[in-house]
């Protein structure tokens, strides 16, 4: 029988909790399932007003991995949803804003992906982001000199960066701004990106083209663009161990030596954010936004 759990008064159906998602360390979607809901109070004001891009690994990174950005059938009524536009016309996305939504998408076995926008501006950024995406043999140790080079540039602009793994091999770095449109965001973006390529050329690459990246890191500023999303802090990404973007101190940053250094699973969050609380909630913080210069 599939078990009912009544989370906050809604009730959610969870279905193969013993499944394991996560097969080099036997991770299954219970354990899944708890980790969402002890992170949830750092994870959902990330996610909250802002149109959710789910993908999707029900049987584990190995499967089938798929993209849902429509509404999925069957979907709860109280699941809240937003209109987006996109180019061939309208369409109907999740919004993930309280811990029963939370929970009835977890048990879809899901990376949470966001655009830097929120759902009553569409298209509007309140959030820059670039993503640092090593090419081996470079690894994170190599992104966060980059990261530093960056922090320090956009601070010349007035604007504050904060970082976080991506949980897969690299690190994000993200701002907080004033609303701006986001093809403006993207312009400034790519300015940093290409300027970075110019200051480290040995070391950054500010184009996408493969056979650039070996040995550097790819500073792709394109997820600015408002049809593209990013990993969400806090989500659990699909690979064989259930690694987290999970947002870092600078002077973790700084002292990086060893790609383990950074790198973190489930199991290490709760400690985490007993630590250091939720290191990146100065983004949702409007009055510290920045603008653009």
């Amino acid at each position: 029988m599939t078990p009912i759990t009544e989370v906050a008064g809604r009730k959610v159906t969870l279905s193969n909790l013993d499944k394991v998602l996560h097969p080099a360390t036997g991770f299954t979607k219970g354990e899944l399932l708890h980790y969402y809901a002890t992170a949830a109070e750092a994870f959902l004001p990330h996610l909250r007003d802002r149109p959710v891009s789910l993908l999707r690994y029900p049987d584990g990174p190995d499967g089938q991995v798929f993209f849902t950005k429509n509404v999925p059938p069957g979907t709860p009524d109280w699941v809240a949803t937003t209109e987006v536009p996109r180019s061939e016309g309208p369409a109907r996305m999740v919004l993930v804003q309280d811990l029963p939504s939370l929970m009835w998408a977890a048990n879809l076995v899901t990376e949470f992906h966001t655009p830097q926008w929120r759902a009553r501006t569409p298209d509007v950024a309140d959030r820059l982001v670039l993503d640092l995406d090593p090419g081996a043999p470079a690894t994170i140790v190599e992104c966060c000199r980059v990261a530093v080079w960056l922090r320090d540039r956009l601070a010349a602009d007035g604007l504050t960066a904060y970082a976080k793994t991506s949980g897969s091999k690299g690190l994000h770095l993200l701002a907080a701004l004033e609303p701006t449109p986001s093809a403006e965001v993207s312009a400034y973006a790519k300015t940093l990106a290409v300027e970075a390529q110019g200051e480290l050329p040995g070391l950054v690459v500010h184009r996408m083209t493969r056979s650039l990246r070996a040995a550097k890191v790819f500073v792709d500023f394109s997820q600015n663009a408002a049809r593209k999303t990013t990993a969400a802090p806090y989500t659990l990404r699909a690979r064989a161990a259930p690694t987290v973007s999970a947002p870092v101190t600078w002077n973790e940053v700084e002292s990086c030596g060893a790609p383990t250094e950074l790198a973190f699973v489930a199991g290490d969050i709760a400690r985490r954010l007993d630590r250091h609380g939720d290191l990146l909630a100065p983004l949702l913080d409007a009055g510290l936004a920045g603008s653009l210069p």
